[in-house]
């Protein structure tokens, strides 16, 4: 696999009335990856984003794409943006709108239509090729405009919060359409807030918190330089002599305790044998005890829960609405950025 960027954030900074969205943020998105932006809510993901795209410019730093050949707004044709606010043009019928969608990214109209149908077929929307958009459910919806943002075969994927909203079904077809367009060298950068996905997909991650960096770099990578003894236990529910041994600080120096399941960080030198040998001595039922990498989930609580708590409170007080104003390209006015669609 190239290791050339597709994408190069170099400090990347983004002020909005006096709040810094995202700060000297640098990143670098191989070739051919599924890249991951992770963070909690509030974090700068989508701002961070929107720079990418050119739909808002930094105001501090640098950002190249395809090796440095022009804007987002120039290499759109070779990216699809599926954003985070959803948008059809809901009176339009569903394939002249995928058609439509397709034509202004330079695709010829039979190959548009063709492919518009194709893709319906397969994400199971054909019957509601000739429906208009607004009688579609939202789920619904959502794949149509996940269609528009891939019908024209772009070299760079963005998807933020794509798996918003969905059910496990549609879910799991939006996850092997992704999967599939990376094998077939398609770069893919999602961000999300939910690690269980990120974790499954990403071959690399760039975890923000409060707009700035907290890690990045190969999956891999990252959990073995998090990594420590970790032990994942399933146990019975509501034992107390358990949950003594869970917190022994001789034993265990973290415990994601769920009920009938925990991940354990073992403490310094602490033999993971001996907990086996403590939780067997207290009666537990032990259906699981498994020696294991810490997951992202974990290592994404231990680097940023304090300041996801901090950021939530921050956008809370910041807007009634929880979002922050956009500033128009060229101008010191401030104004809420229109609806974007997937023709972005």
């Amino acid at each position: 696999m190239s290791q050339e960027p597709i994408v190069e954030v170099q400090g990347g900074t983004k002020r909005f009335a006096g709040h810094t969205a995202v700060h000297d943020l640098s990143l670098s998105i191989p070739r051919g990856t599924i890249y991951g932006l992770l963070g909690p809510n509030g974090a700068g993901k989508t701002t961070t984003i929107r720079m990418i795209m050119s739909i808002i410019l930094p105001d501090e730093g640098r950002i190249a794409l395809f090796g440095g050949r022009g804007s987002g707004r120039d290499l759109s044709h070779r990216i699809g943006y599926l954003p985070e606010e959803r948008g059809l043009y809901k009176k339009m019928r569903v394939l002249d709108l995928l058609v439509f969608l397709a034509e202004i990214k330079g695709v010829a109209r039979l190959e548009a239509r063709k492919s518009a149908q194709q893709w319906l077929d397969r994400l199971g929307l054909s019957d509601w090729a000739p429906k208009r958009a607004d009688a579609l459910s939202k789920g619904m919806q959502q794949k149509v405009q996940f269609i528009g943002t891939i019908r024209h075969k772009p070299d760079l994927l963005i998807l933020d919060e794509p798996f918003a909203g969905l059910d496990p079904v549609n879910a799991q077809v939006m996850k092997d359409t992704v999967v599939e367009l990376a094998r077939g060298g398609t770069t893919v950068l999602f961000s999300t807030h939910i690690m269980e996905q990120a974790e499954k997909l990403c071959d690399s991650v760039c975890i923000i918190a409060r707009g700035e960096k907290v890690v990045d770099g190969p999956l891999a990578e990252i959990k073995h330089r998090h990594g420590g003894s970790h032990v994942v236990v399933a146990v019975e529910r509501g034992s107390p002599a358990v949950q003594r041994v869970f917190e022994d600080r001789a034993l265990v120096a973290k415990a994601d305790d769920y009920g009938n399941y925990a991940e354990l960080e073992l403490a310094p030198g602490a033999d993971p044998q001996r907990l086996l040998r403590e939780l067997v001595r207290a009666e537990a039922a032990v259906a699981r005890f498994e020696i294991a990498e810490p997951t992202l989930h974990k290592i994404f609580i231990d680097l940023v829960g304090p300041a996801a708590a901090a950021a939530s409170a921050i956008r809370s007080i910041a807007s009634p609405s929880g979002s922050w104003p956009t500033c128009a390209r060229g101008s010191s006015a401030r104004r809420a950025p229109r609806p974007i669609t997937a023709s972005c």
